[in-house]
C-alpha cells in the first residue's frame, strides 16, 4: 500500500473546511493525460487555488492505474519547481461503482474518493456507503457519497431522468454512512448536452430551493456539484466552425455556479469543458495546417487554453483564486 501523503497530496477535510468559511468552492477538475495534468496543476499555481485532481474510473482503465499514480506524483514533484508556496492538491476516485474500486484506489495513494451508490436503493446506498467510509477512514481518506441521480451521459454514468435529493433523507444518509461529503441533485447534469432547450428558451435554474432546505437539515456540511461544465459556447462554435458537430451543447450559467460556490457547495466537479477545449484548438490547428503531424504542435496550444480557462473559473467562477 502507498499512503497519500507519500505522494505530497491531503485529503478534502481542511479544503471543504476553509472553503465554507470563506464562501468559495474548490475546484475539481478531470483529468485524463499528461497535457490536462499539466494545465491543471500550473492554473491553481498561479491563481493560487487549492485543487482536487478527479480520475474517474474510464480514466484510471485508460491511462492504467500504475501510470496514473506516477504521473500525479510527478505533478506534485513539478509543483515544487514552480513555486515554494504549494498549494493544497487532493486525489480523488470520481464516480466510484463499488467497494474494491475505491479500495484500490485508496491503497495506491488516493486522498479521497467518491462512492456513488444513488442508482441503488436506499438503504442499499448507505451500506455500500458506509462500507467504503469504514475503510478509508482508516487511512485518513476522505469520503464522497451521492444522494439524487443526476441526468445525462458523461463516461460509464448514465441516466436520462435527474431525480433530485430528497431533503428529507440527508440527514439519516450522512449520519449512517459517516460520509464526509454529498454530492446531491439540484438540476445540474453530466455531459455537454445538459438541457434540451429549443431556440430562444432559456437554461432552467438550479433548484436553490433543494440546496436551501439540504442546508437546513445538515448545517455546516459540504456539499459537491456534479455535472457543473458551463459548456463554454466560444469553444462549441470553435469547434462546430472546424468541422465538428455539437448542435445545442449548453450547460450551466456561470451566475448559478457563483451562487452555489457561495453557499454550502464547497467543491464543484468540471469535466467538460475541458474536453471542449483541448477538442477545439485541436480541430482549429487541425483545419489550418493540415500538414501537421507532430503531436505537440496540437497538444502544446491545447495545453496553453487549457490553463487560461482553468484560471478563469477559479477567479471568475468558483472564487477559489488566491485562497492559498
Amino acid at each position: 500500500m502507498i499512503h497519500y501523503k507519500e505522494l505530497g497530496f491531503v485529503n478534502t477535510r481542511e479544503m471543504f473546511r476553509d472553503a465554507m468559511k470563506n464562501g468559495y468552492a474548490v475546484p475539481a477538475y478531470n483529468f485524463n493525460n499528461m497535457e490536462q495534468l499539466q494545465a491543471i496543476i500550473t492554473a491553481c499555481v498561479r491563481s493560487r487555488s487549492p485543487v482536487i485532481l478527479q480520475v474517474s474510473k474510464g480514466a484510471r482503465d485508460y491511462a492504467n492505474p500504475t501510470l496514473l499514480r506516477w504521473m500525479a506524483r510527478g505533478a506534485m514533484e513539478m509543483m515544487k519547481e514552480m513555486t515554494d508556496k504549494p498549494i493544497p492538491v487532493a486525489l480523488h476516485l470520481d464516480h466510484g461503482d463499488s467497494f474494491e474500486l475505491c479500495k484500490a484506489c485508496i491503497d495506491n495513494g488516493f486522498s479521497s474518493v467518491m462512492i456513488d451508490g444513488s442508482h441503488l436503493p436506499y438503504e442499499q446506498n448507505i451500506e455500500l456507503t458506509r462500507k467504503v467510509v469504514e475503510y478509508a477512514h482508516k487511512y485518513d481518506v476522505t469520503v464522497e457519497g451521492e444522494l439524487g441521480v443526476l441526468a445525462g451521459i458523461e463516461e460509464h454514468v448514465v441516466s436520462e431522468k435527474t431525480h433530485y435529493t430528497d431533503p428529507n433523507q440527508v440527514e439519516d444518509f450522512v449520519k449512517r454512512t459517516g460520509v464526509d461529503s454529498l454530492a446531491i441533485a439540484i438540476g445540474t447534469s453530466h455531459g455537454a448536452y445538459k438541457f434540451k432547450i429549443k431556440p430562444g428558451e432559456e437554461i432552467p435554474p438550479l433548484r436553490f430551493d433543494i440546496l436551501e432546505e439540504i442546508e437546513k437539515r445538515i448545517p455546516g456540511f459540504p456539499i459537491v456539484l456534479h455535472g457543473a461544465s458551463s459548456v463554454l459556447q466560444e469553444y462549441v462554435d470553435m469547434i462546430n466552425r472546424y468541422g465538428g458537430k455539437m448542435e445545442n451543447a449548453v450547460g450551466i450559467p456561470e451566475e448559478q455556479l457563483r451562487r452555489a460556490a457561495k453557499s454550502a457547495v464547497c467543491k464543484i466537479n468540471i469535466d467538460s469543458d475541458g474536453r471542449l477545449v483541448m477538442t477545439a484548438i485541436i480541430r482549429k490547428i487541425f483545419a489550418e495546417k493540415p500538414s501537421e503531424f507532430d503531436p505537440r504542435k496540437y497538444l502544446g496550444p491545447a495545453r496553453e487554453e487549457l490553463i487560461k480557462m482553468y484560471i478563469m473559473k477559479n477567479e471568475k467562477v468558483l472564487g477559489s483564486a488566491n485562497k492559498v
